[in-house]
Parts: C-alpha cells; sequence; structure tokens
C-alpha cells in the first residue's frame, strides 16, 4: 500500500487535533481570564529506501496564549483583575498551588475567600479567612482588609496579602480544569511586588471570536484536503491491484 495513505491519516488527525483546539477556544469566549489554547506541529521525515520527499505531521506541544484579555469595569469591591503579567494564586484539592486570571472572588460558607469556582485563595501566609460579617476590601497591591472587624478605632483587619506570582510563562502549563500549573521540575514562584491588581474590574477572554471562526473554517478544508488525499491513495493502490491481476 502506497505510504501516502499514512501520510495524509497523520495529517487529518492532526487537524481534528487543531480543530479541537479551536472549539474549545471558541466555546471560552466569553469565559472571564481565559487563555486561548495553541497548538504546534512538526514535520518527521518518513525514512526508508525511497527519495526523502515525505513526511508524517506530529504534536510537537500545546501552549496558550498569554496575551491579556480585555478588561471589563464592574464595580464590585471584590473583583479583581491583575494588570499585564502575574497570576493569583489558589489552592487546589490536593493541596498544591495553582495559578488564575479570573478574579471574581467570594467568601465561602465557611469564611475562606475564594474564587467563583470554589478554589481557596492564597496569600502571604495560606488561605485567607474573613471574619463573620465583614465586608472584603482588597488594594492595587493585593492586601486584603476585612470592614467591621479588628481594631474598634479604625474597624478595619488587615487579614494579609494576596500572593500575586509572574513565573515565566514557558515553565507553566494548563490542565484540564483550565488552572495552570508549574510543569515538572520547576520550582514553585515566590510571590512578585511588582504585580498590581485593578479592583472593581475582571478579565475577560483573550480569545478572538473572529480569528477562532476562521480557523475553525481553515481546519475543515484542510481535513477535507487530507481526506481526499487517502481517497486518491486508496484509489490508486486498487488501480494498481487490478493491473497485477491482468498481468498475472
Amino acid at each position: 500500500m502506497d505510504r501516502m495513505i499514512y501520510i495524509a491519516m497523520s495529517g487529518a488527525k492532526q487537524v481534528m487535533e487543531q480543530q479541537a483546539s479551536a472549539a474549545n477556544n471558541m466555546a471560552n469566549v466569553s469565559t472571564p481570564g481565559f487563555r486561548a489554547q495553541l497548538n504546534s506541529f512538526r514535520a518527521v521525515p518518513v525514512v526508508g529506501s525511497e527519495a526523502a520527499t515525505r513526511a508524517f505531521v506530529v504534536s510537537a506541544s500545546s501552549g496558550a496564549d498569554m496575551r491579556t484579555g480585555p478588561l471589563t469595569e464592574t464595580g464590585r469591591p471584590m473583583d479583581v483583575a491583575v494588570r499585564g503579567d502575574g497570576w493569583l494564586t489558589v489552592q487546589t484539592a490536593d493541596g498544591n498551588e495553582a495559578y488564575t486570571r479570573v478574579g471574581n472572588l467570594q467568601v465561602g460558607a465557611d469564611g475562606q475567600l475564594m474564587t467563583m469556582d470554589k478554589l481557596p485563595v492564597i496569600g502571604d501566609a495560606g488561605p485567607m479567612a474573613v471574619p463573620p460579617g465583614a465586608a472584603v476590601m482588597v488594594s492595587s497591591d493585593g492586601l486584603v482588609s476585612a470592614i467591621g472587624a479588628g481594631d474598634p478605632a479604625t474597624n478595619v483587619a488587615q487579614l494579609g496579602r494576596l500572593k500575586l506570582v509572574n513565573p515565566d510563562a514557558k515553565d507553566l502549563q494548563r490542565g484540564d480544569d483550565g488552572l495552570f500549573r508549574m510543569r515538572a521540575g520547576a520550582a514553585a514562584p515566590d510571590a512578585d511586588p511588582a504585580v498590581t491588581l485593578q479592583t472593581g474590574a475582571i478579565e475577560g477572554s483573550n480569545v478572538n471570536p473572529v480569528s477562532a471562526m476562521v480557523d475553525m473554517i481553515a481546519n475543515a478544508r484542510s481535513f477535507e484536503m487530507q481526506m481526499k488525499a487517502v481517497k486518491s491513495a486508496d484509489e490508486n493502490d486498487q488501480r494498481a491491484n487490478q493491473l497485477l491481476s491482468m498481468t498475472a
């Protein structure tokens, strides 16, 4: 059988993966803090006795578009958006750190400060607890204060500072839950005082819906082209078998 069919199949497989990423991006156009998924591929030459004129397509790596999404003013005191590069630190179910740009915070039933996904937000001393009945205020440097608790003279208690980090983008990888974590072997980053917040705002998705739609159309056409190549290879193989049977 002509190796062309395997080459076309490998191309169709990778196009399907790229289409899945484009569809996921399109589905998250309105998701706060979402980072568009990026796929990259590389060519692997077919090794054999023939001339090296053909190549398979294999997945090289997946990443994320780290450009900042648009900021939307909400006026809500517990909404925060990271200015420029940087991340909020949250605690996952296994007790480890993860990083997110989603800053619509809330106070849980147990008094913990957490994201809307109910993940505890980590401060400089671990997860942060808010006194009952207190209102939360977050400053641009990440300092969290509880209004209506603490010193009777000021009626304000400082709960700590959010752990704002800015690790190298190449050390981050996205998990299936949408959170980013450090790659294996990379150390957890320390708090970066240069990272600041904009309060009363949330960051939107950085997915461009027009570009995502164009990518989906291009992927569909590329898949169609690969399947035509598979069909041509199959037809060529059938004709070759017919000729062989006629000359036998």
